[in-house]
């Protein structure tokens, strides 16, 4: 279990009862240094979520994500499809919740990501559920990695390569308007041509 940018330590403490073994990642310093030895089955790492190194086995991330990092760090998570992220429970603004789990109007990374992994909103969180309160509400966005990926792991270079290009070119290449596509037909449209 992967905390990304564990903080207090209030969802790590939760992590440490639940799992076997908990990688707690703390970029600073101070809250980092709270945090070490205060579980024994809990790993503090003292660094940056989006550049952390991820495990090399089957993982799964539960982290409160800081809002202002949110989209590099799920860019870190899900860009690689190689990286074995089972699932990833991510606590993010609901603004991004919302555009992250709709299907439409699609994005590159939506569209991409959906090759591998399905998205939802387990929940929505109002703001006066945290402490210090946020100026706008939360939700749990859930990531969880495909039994069968749409698109081949050993083809995503290109697959995101294909996704660019039409998003770039629209219609030319996808003979449809490419934000109305969702990643089933995007991925379909791929192998056709491939």
């Amino acid at each position: 279990m992967v905390d990304l940018g564990a903080g207090t330590g209030r969802l790590t403490a939760e992590l440490a009862r639940a799992a076997g073994r908990v990688i707690a990642v703390e970029l600073d310093h101070s809250l980092a240094a709270r945090l070490h030895g205060r579980w024994p089955n809990v790993q503090v790492v003292e660094a940056d979520a989006r550049e952390v190194e991820l495990p090399r086995e089957p993982f799964r991330v539960v982290a409160n994500l800081p809002f202002a990092g949110t989209n590099e760090i799920l860019r870190h998570l899900l860009d690689d499809p190689r990286v074995p992220l089972v699932r990833a429970d991510l606590v993010v603004e609901w603004g991004v919740a919302v555009k992250r789990a709709l299907p439409w109007p699609s994005t590159v990374n939506g569209v991409v990501w959906g090759a591998w992994y399905s998205t939802r909103v387990a929940r929505r969180l109002p703001r006066s559920a945290f402490a210090p309160p946020p100026s706008v509400d939360a939700a749990v966005l859930v990531f969880e990695r495909r039994p069968a990926p749409l698109v081949p792991i050993e083809r995503a270079s290109g697959y995101r390569r294909f996704v660019a290009r039409g998003f770039r070119e629209g219609r030319r290449l996808v003979r449809a308007e490419p934000r109305q596509l969702d990643p089933y037909e995007w991925a379909a449209r791929y192998l056709a041509g491939a």
